[in-house]
């Protein structure tokens, strides 16, 4: 099970609904995760109302993404990203793969 953090800009329309009628989003999209046989960890908004952060686990990317492309085109959001959150032994996990692999940065002489 992987973890997500989820941000999104509403559009303005998307506010007004909710003023018009408010309601609680998070209990709302609550079973989508679970119907992914993934679970929804927290839903917050930031001062203002427009901006949404949600953290989610999911089974792995591929579902991931596929929910998100279907957010993202609900015309609900400005903008969304999605970070794949790493856990600390997963990194310590991926420093030790990268062995001694060297890495030459731009303009570094060869």
């Amino acid at each position: 099970m992987s973890t997500y953090l989820f941000h999104a800009v509403q559009t303005p329309a998307t506010l007004a609904k909710l003023l018009e009628a408010p309601e609680d989003r998070g209990a709302a999209i609550d079973p989508i995760f679970k119907s992914l046989d993934g679970e929804l960890l927290g839903y917050w908004y930031t001062l203002g109302g427009a901006e949404v952060y949600v953290l989610f686990e999911l089974p792995d990317d591929t579902t991931t993404t596929g929910i998100l492309t279907r957010v993202t085109s609900s015309g609900a959001f400005a903008s969304t990203t999605c970070t794949r959150l790493m856990t600390v032994p997963e990194m310590l996990t991926a420093i030790g793969g990268s062995g001694t692999t060297a890495y030459r940065a731009p303009g570094q002489a060869a």
